[in-house]
Order: structure tokens, then sequence, then C-alpha cells
């Protein structure tokens, strides 16, 4: 009997842990020796100093376009979005904080956007890339139903909401 339990309680452990998921992982930027985040990413991550000093400036200046916020409250509530970024790249620390703040300003559930952190080789800290086709960050994926619709590709070519309104209505493709 004993040995029956001990195997369940182990097997349920051992579920567990390959089923959970890391985040908020920290490692050392081989190039510029500095902390980056990899992986699976919570927005509480930058609030660490690592990353605070840029996150908070580049969020805080954002102007957000409010002619564009009312029809993206829409047209963004059956959408999910899969943000991959590299905290070391230029350009996701600009792009990503102003992401969040147009999300904040519209109310849109946090929930629904999976944020990954990739390394300078555009690798996670598994497996959470494989498939995404990403060859620069950040890369702002927006999929209704299970399918693409069309990605934001290290920067937009108007603004962010503009190019998430063309993204979301179908009538173009942002890939940069």
């Amino acid at each position: 009997m004993i040995n029956k339990l001990n195997l369940i309680i182990l097997s349920i452990l051992f579920c567990t842990s390959i089923l959970a998921q890391e985040y908020n992982t920290v490692t050392i930027d081989e190039k510029t020796k500095k902390p980056m985040l990899i992986g699976y990413t919570t927005l509480e991550a930058f609030s660490d100093t690592s990353f605070s000093w840029w996150w908070n400036s580049a969020y805080n200046m954002y102007e957000v376009d409010s002619t564009a916020t009312e029809e993206l409250i829409v047209k963004l509530e059956d959408v999910d979005i899969k943000i991959v970024m590299g905290t070391w790249c230029e350009d996701s620390r600009r792009e990503v904080p102003h992401f969040y703040k147009i999300l904040e300003e519209i109310n849109y559930h946090k929930e629904k956007v999976t944020l990954i952190n990739v390394n300078r080789d555009k690798q996670g800290l598994e497996n959470e890339v494989e498939g995404l086709d990403i060859n620069f960050v950040p890369t702002i994926i927006f999929i209704r139903a299970g399918k693409e619709l069309g990605r934001i590709v290290e920067m937009p070519y108007e603004t962010l909401e503009q190019d998430m309104l063309e993204i979301i209505l179908g009538h173009s493709e942002n890939e940069n």
C-alpha cells in the first residue's frame, strides 16, 4: 500500500513539474554581461531595477493615440497576443512598453498576452518560440481562433495603434 501511494505521489509531482512553466528567469547577456530576461515573462519582471529604468521611461513617455483606441477596444475582444522580445534589444525596449501602455488604456485582458523573452540567437529558455518564425524582435503576433492575423515586427509602419487596427481589420500584412 505504501509503495503504491509513494508511486502515485511521485507521478503527480513529476507531471506537475513537467507542466509547470518557469516565469521571469534572469540570465546574463554574454555580450554585455548585464542581466536579461529569458523565457516566459510577466510584467512584474520589469519592476526589477535591471529593467525598470528603461521600461518605466518608455512607458511613461508614450502618449496613446486615443482616436484609435475606441475601435481597438471592440476589435481586440477575441484576439490573443504573443509578444517575443529581448531585454537586450533597443527596439524591444521602446516598442513593448508602448504596446503595454496601449493595452492598459483599452483595458485589454493581460492574461490574453503571452510575453516571451529571447536571447540574441532568438531562443527562449526552452522551446517557447518554436514554430513562431522569429527573425527580429520585438515581434507582436495577433491571433484569433488559433489563426495568426498578422504581426508587427521590430517597429510599426505608422503607429502601433494604427498598425494594430490594420491587422485586426485584415487590411494589412504588417511584417517588416
